[in-house]
């Protein structure tokens, strides 16, 4: 069993969540637990130190359930580390994954996300995965995160207008999808002319081979 752990306290973004990993790994048992007392959505650091409290609680009842791998569904990958050293089975963060994933894809990747508060912990994070010599630029689309469900079709344009921005000015080889809320742009930008990597069908990936 592959537990994903929402850190935030929208069920339909976890819900999202487990249906992409189902068509990442159809042959997979894929689970998704909500963090109903973590913040409706994390965007930058304040969230994510709340978040981390109930999600490590859940993270101790996945491995209590025996599962053979823990995905925390938050790009800031909340509560990683300590996560990691809670649990006995893998625990992958989708913003790790996908950094990864893409540096597999070309020397260069950049990564677009919600909020100018979000690229700050995100930096932090790429370095110290040793991989900042592999990052263009973190641009933020200035959408929160909750606009990508309340107002889809608006925050999926403004989206895809930073990528192509991307694309244009950064000389990468990929780019990262930002937030777990953005799992539906890949399916929908079959005009956009590079590899874009969401970071939940990357963690589902790993997790499988893990």
């Amino acid at each position: 069993m592959i537990v994903i752990i929402n850190p935030n306290s929208t069920q339909s973004m976890t819900d999202a969540m487990v249906a992409t990993a189902h068509r990442t790994a159809p042959e997979a048992e894929v689970v998704g637990w909500t963090s109903t007392d973590g913040p409706p959505a994390i965007q930058g650091e304040q969230d994510g130190d709340a978040a981390v409290p109930p999600l490590l609680e859940l993270v101790k009842k996945a491995d209590a359930a025996n599962a053979k791998a823990v995905i925390i569904g938050c790009f800031d990958d909340t509560g990683l580390s300590a996560a990691r050293a809670l649990a006995n089975c893998p625990v992958i963060g989708i913003g790790q994954a996908a950094y990864h994933l893409a540096s597999l894809y070309g020397a260069r990747f950049s990564v677009v996300t919600t909020l100018d508060v979000s690229v700050p912990v995100l930096s932090t994070n790429v370095s110290q995965y040793g991989l900042d010599r592999n990052l263009g630029r973190i641009r933020a689309s200035g959408v929160p995160v909750l606009d990508l469900e309340r107002d889809r079709a608006n925050a999926t344009e403004r989206v895809r207008a930073e990528i192509k921005a991307a694309v244009k000015h950064d000389d990468i080889n990929s780019v990262v999808l930002g937030c777990a809320g953005m799992v539906h742009i890949v399916e929908e930008s079959d005009d956009i002319s590079i590899k874009l990597i969401d970071g939940v069908h990357a963690a589902v990936r790993f997790a499988t081979m893990l």
